[in-house]
């Protein structure tokens, strides 16, 4: 993939060089077409290309942190696998 982006931005710089050169051509024009023909869709499809494997980044990155986060907590709310000493629930005042 990365060829083809290669030689789309080789060909825009081209014609930028093209415009520039020519006789009724400007730099400011050679830049306006290397920006326009060029980096603009390039970008915008690398972008586009590259959704897919950022989706598969994160869903990976979460996974990962959701089984170290299972690894690391056990099925006691204290961790330590004894009944809690304070059985008597705590007393509420009333207002």
């Amino acid at each position: 993939m990365y060829l083809v982006v290669i030689a789309w931005l080789y060909v825009a710089l081209m014609m930028a060089v093209a415009e520039a050169t020519s006789p009724i051509g400007t730099v400011v024009g050679a830049i306006f077409t290397f920006v326009l023909y060029g980096v603009g869709p390039v970008a915008l499809v690398v972008y586009l290309m590259g959704t897919p494997a950022r989706r598969r980044a994160i869903k990976a990155r979460e996974k990962a942190e959701l089984s170290a986060q299972a690894a690391s907590a056990s099925g006691a709310p204290n961790g330590s696998g004894e009944a809690a000493a304070d059985t008597v629930a705590p007393v509420r005042k009333e207002d």
